[in-house]
């Protein structure tokens, strides 16, 4: 949605149309968007790196799905 309304949103910035602006779905807005992890959806819990949440990381490490990450020990 924020895509779809992009160009809109910049060109009543430009001229200042405020009404117009504010009719606009809200979820058209860019500071909306938040990370969602990508096999689950999950809000909470998200690892920029990866893409995914913390829980579903957990599981692909230890199942040898993620090349490189193994578990600490010292």
């Amino acid at each position: 949605m924020v895509k779809k309304y992009a160009d809109l949103r910049k060109r009543l910035k430009e001229e200042g149309d405020y009404d117009t602006l504010d009719k606009l779905p809200r979820n058209a807005s860019s500071v909306r968007l938040h990370n969602r992890c990508k096999l689950t959806g999950r809000p909470k819990g998200y690892m920029r790196r990866f893409g995914i949440c913390r829980v579903k990381f957990r599981e692909m490490a230890l199942d040898g799905k993620i090349p490189g990450v193994t578990k600490a020990s010292w």
